[in-house]
């Protein structure tokens, strides 16, 4: 237990630096674009709550398999992930209505992948292969209709989209391995290694989004500023 006390410590500080640190991207965000950039700071800024109860031992429940599971992690994953859904469809330009629906699979995902992770088999699979199936909706909206949006956009907000939509998914493809080797499941992994695994996943896919994001943002906000100013000329 004090393995992954440690993993949720270093958590919660790596969560804590990386909101501090885009929160002063407010500083070179253009202020009409606040609203959807608040959705980056806010996403490591749900975690470091999440890391800090886990961290103090707060929030597991045993579970069917006689390991633990750390609800905090799920309620964190169901409130920043269809974030990063919403967010992703901001930036391609996608309606709310499809933004709306990849949501609702997304929050569908995270909620059957906790009740997998607590009740026995064969629920425990039956669960996992839907939460697999609704994964596989929320991919299909953001490689099809979320990118039918973007390539509406200007091209280097395109470029950006694509870039953010691979690194996303990407990452979250992992996270149905590490749910299916761990603890709560075929156990090839045990619960430190987990903790250890999945908080190195979260910083990177909470935190990184968020500098690749701003870092790109800023880039094609030049672009397209060159562009018009050479249109003009």
């Amino acid at each position: 237990m004090a393995q992954e006390t440690l993993w949720f410590t270093l958590g919660t500080v790596g969560m804590t630096l990386g909101t501090l640190l885009l929160a002063a991207g407010f500083r070179v965000v253009p202020r009409p674009q606040w609203r959807r950039y608040s959705i980056l700071v806010a996403v490591p800024g749900i975690a470091v709550v999440a890391y800090a109860l886990m961290s103090l031992g707060l929030g597991t429940v045993e579970t069917s398999t006689g390991a633990v599971a750390f609800i905090p992690r799920y309620v964190d994953w169901l409130l920043t992930t269809p974030l990063h859904i919403i967010y992703l469809g901001l930036f391609a330009g996608a309606s709310w209505s499809i933004i709306g629906r990849a949501t609702a699979l997304q929050a569908g995902t995270i909620v059957v992948g906790m009740a997998g992770a607590v009740v026995a088999a064969p629920l425990k699979w039956v669960l996992y292969l839907i939460g697999l199936f609704m994964f596989a909706g929320v991919v299909y909206y953001a490689f099809v209709d979320y990118d039918e949006a973007a390539n509406k956009q200007s091209g280097a907000t395109a470029a950006l989209y694509s870039k953010l939509r691979a690194f996303l998914v990407v990452l979250w493809l992992v996270y149905p391995l590490i749910w299916v080797t761990g603890p709560n499941a075929i156990g090839l992994m045990d619960v430190e290694t987990t903790a250890l695994v999945v908080t190195y996943i979260d910083i990177v896919s909470k935190v990184g989004l968020g500098f690749i994001a701003l870092n790109g943002h800023l880039a094609a906000d030049e672009a397209d500023d060159l562009a018009v100013t050479v249109a003009d000329d």
